[in-house]
């Protein structure tokens, strides 16, 4: 006879053992209790897969809530947990780290190296060397995950500086959000039933992004690649011309290009999808003079060892160019970015075809130099005085 343990006397009155006693729910359906001596007991559930093999998950000790509740809080436990299983569902979720490896992969499948590669690094920053990272899916809850959030925020920024500094609330939203990436796609591959652990923990602060403030003049620019060397200076004047991302230019190669037409093909970055982008006649001159006597499989724009240009080979020359043409010594190769797109929207092109250009969303756009518009409209109406 089948022991009872949807009572809190029923399970007092059980003796400890190894094996939970078991409850059936319905066919190859069970959920357990097993009795301990030490503790208030833990919970299990059991499913019959299709091959006829049981699978065997457990609940915990469910002792956050009243030891009345148990057994229905296990009941549902266990039926979220059956209809997983009965629709295709994983029997083993896998880890948080493994889980957000799974998500790289699946990046460098859908948008390329670029956005896949700065996944990686941030999960390697910000997951691997944490707790959570062996943590397993299945079994995680609101608090594993709010405590996380806070270690994240506390954390300082990895530098190589004396003084550690502190991180910007939009900086870890960033790299919360690549985190909640991947567990979302874990979600939706059926490794998990549920979303609710990381769902409200792993939102967004609100209203803490930072305009980009750093901006380069024309003469500021023509200063910088004044003072560079040769073949960063190529690079800079590329990057002072073209509103992309430094690693998406660096990554093309000189078959990208089409001297013919001047059209250069952008391949997939952060973006996530290849773009076409005319350029007038100054800059495919440019681009001309760098795929002089190149292989199409060469990278466009080299470094004097002929070798691509990379975040690393270029951080050092860029502060020293930077240094030496007397602009302020926060100068990054992101910083000509901004500033090519400060003047395509200041310049009165519309938002749209700035966004597409440059390889990212309206509302990025709206968000980052929306304020601009309004200086252009002012002196548009300025315009209109009679």
């Amino acid at each position: 006879m089948a022991a009872k343990i949807d009572t809190v006397s029923s399970r007092e009155a059980l003796k400890p053992r190894k094996e939970p006693y078991w409850s059936k729910r319905s066919e190859g359906q069970f959920v357990g209790f097993r009795r301990t001596h030490d503790s208030c007991g833990n919970w299990h559930a059991r499913y019959r897969l299709k091959s006829g093999d049981q699978s065997t998950r457990g609940l915990g000790a469910l002792d956050e809530y009243p030891a009345h509740e148990r057994f229905s809080r296990a009941v549902a436990l266990a039926e979220e947990w059956f209809q997983h299983l009965s629709k295709g569902g994983a029997v083993t979720s896998g880890t948080v780290l493994e889980a957000c490896n799974a998500y790289v992969e699946h990046v460098r499948e859908e948008k390329g190296d670029t956005a896949a590669n700065d996944l990686a690094g941030r999960y390697r920053r910000w997951v691997a060397s944490d707790p959570i990272a062996d943590s397993e899916l299945s079994k995680l809850d609101r608090q594993d995950v709010k405590a996380y959030r806070q270690r994240l925020v506390k954390s300082p920024k990895k530098s190589r500086l004396a003084e550690p500094a502190a991180r910007s609330k939009d900086t870890v939203n960033r790299d919360m959000a690549a985190v909640r990436a991947a567990l979302n796609y874990a979600f939706k591959d059926g490794l998990v039933t549920t979303d609710f652990a990381w769902r409200e923990p792993l939102k967004a602060f609100k209203n803490v992004t930072q305009r980009r403030a750093l901006y380069l003049d024309i003469e500021q620019r023509r200063a910088f690649v004044k003072a560079a060397p040769d073949d960063l200076a190529m690079l800079l004047r590329c990057l002072s011309a073209l509103p992309l991302r430094p690693g998406a230019l660096a990554a093309l190669l000189t078959r990208d290009f089409d001297p013919r037409i001047g059209e250069l093909k952008v391949g997939k970055d952060k973006a996530g999808a290849d773009r076409r982008i005319m350029l007038p006649p100054q800059v495919a001159s440019v681009l001309i003079e760098a795929t002089k006597d190149k292989l199409p499989t060469a990278p466009l724009l080299t470094r004097a060892d002929g070798k691509a240009w990379n975040k690393d080979a270029w951080k050092d020359p860029i502060k020293d160019a930077a240094k030496a043409a007397g602009l302020p010594s926060a100068v990054t190769a992101y910083t000509l970015r901004h500033s090519v797109i400060t003047d395509l929207v200041t310049g009165g092109l519309d938002l749209l075809t700035v966004a597409q250009i440059s390889g990212t969303s309206v509302a990025m756009i709206e968000q980052h130099y929306g304020h601009l518009r309004s200086e252009v409209a002012a002196s548009a109406l300025a315009k209109l005085v009679i």
